[in-house]
């Protein structure tokens, strides 16, 4: 396998008028061997450009892509040793698995003991045996990604390249072939980058994140560590379902040098928040406040009311069986709460408390969009 590192690699795309349309600004990466690394990101956040600058499908308006610490950026892609797989599976439909597992080892003329015991090898890994025989216009979705995957496999390369492969899937599809790529990266030790958009397949899947925005890297680094600690509101925002809420407003100064945030434009929400705050050297211009929906809870009866408790109006309750998503108002913002306690449908329509976890609370500028602490 190989590491991959991206140095300040910038893609310019030309429009019809000859405009410059900016897809990847200087963006510097390091993919450590053996890792399975995603770049996650809204569409035409430049990830896809990125991946396919790796592949050498795309050239680079400046910058270097090293692989194993060789400069690979002027190469073909039949000499960078990567093996891309694509959104659309891209098999020959006039072949079987078995020929479409073997074509790229026939182009290469490796010996023909070789190509059958690659392509059996590739096969049992899958699991896919017996659809060996089969023409792709016999086999569902997952069956062809699984087969595209398998020509991945039996080159042997690198570096495994993989551009959106399961957004063509149905959910129970994509969540079956999402623990099967999984696996597949533990058994073959490989150096894997991944695209996709979806946040849930970035952070069940990835050793490592890198989340871009406009062409430009916002955060990398372990999807726990991106979870808890965002350098910014967009990463914030952009992992995490239900999303984050953000509320907007102004830090006061309490007895005993402890701070409230205060929801501004008349919003409920109100709450002490602990002495170790750090973002209390802010007190008194607005900040943004990002509080996750699994860390605030309806109070249950029988609980006192505190200083970290406010009221909201219950709006909608979506049972999910295992918890409870809940809708609410404060006033001023809508929010949404991840309850662990069942909350029944007939609750919705009335006022409700819940009790935010402040040590948990993100606090970020709303000028720059920075996290304050």
């Amino acid at each position: 396998m190989a590491s991959v590192t991206l140095q300040n690699v910038t893609k310019i795309y030309r429009g019809p008028r000859g405009e410059e349309i900016p897809a990847v600004l200087d963006l510097s990466l390091e993919v450590p061997d053996k890792s399975f690394v995603v770049l996650l990101g809204p569409s035409g956040c430049g990830k896809t450009s990125t991946l396919r600058m790796v592949a050498g499908l795309e050239g680079l308006s400046s910058g270097r892509i090293l692989i194993d610490d060789a400069d690979v950026s002027g190469l073909p892609p039949g000499e960078r040793d990567v093996t891309m797989v694509f959104q659309n599976y891209s098999l020959y439909p006039h072949l079987t698995v078995a020929e479409n597992l073997a074509f790229g080892l026939r182009v290469r003329r490796l010996p023909a003991a070789d190509i059958a015991r690659r392509v059996r090898e590739a096969a049992a890994i899958l699991g896919i045996e017996d659809l060996l025989p089969r023409l792709p216009r016999d086999l569902s979705g997952g069956q062809q990604q699984r087969v595209a995957v398998g020509r991945a496999i039996v080159r042997q390369p690198r570096v495994f390249l993989f551009d959106e492969p399961l957004s063509n899937l149905d959910a129970t599809m994509r969540v079956q072939l999402r623990a099967e790529l999984i696996k597949l990266h533990q058994r073959l030790q490989t150096t894997i980058i991944y695209v996709t958009h979806d946040q849930a397949e970035a952070m069940s899947m990835g050793t490592s994140i890198a989340i871009l925005r406009d062409g430009t890297l916002q955060q990398s680094g372990r999807p726990l560590h991106l979870y808890n600690e965002p350098r910014n509101s967009f990463v914030a925002g952009f992992l995490g379902g239900p999303p984050i809420n953000f509320i907007r407003g102004t830090l006061h100064p309490r007895e005993g040098a402890t701070l409230s945030f205060r929801e501004r434009d008349g919003g409920s929400f109100e709450i002490e928040l602990p002495p170790q705050t750090r973002a209390s050297r802010f007190a008194g211009p607005e900040v943004l406040l990002g509080l996750r929906p699994e860390h605030f809870q309806p109070l249950l009866p029988g609980e006192t009311p505190d200083a970290a408790t406010f009221p909201a109006h219950l709006d909608i309750v979506e049972p999910t069986g295992a918890d409870s998503i809940c809708y609410l108002q404060t006033g001023a913002n809508s929010l949404i709460c991840r309850s662990r306690h069942l909350v029944e449908t007939r609750e919705a329509g009335h006022r409700m408390l819940f009790r935010v976890d402040t040590s948990k609370l993100l606090f970020f500028d709303p000028r720059t969009d920075q996290r304050m602490d």
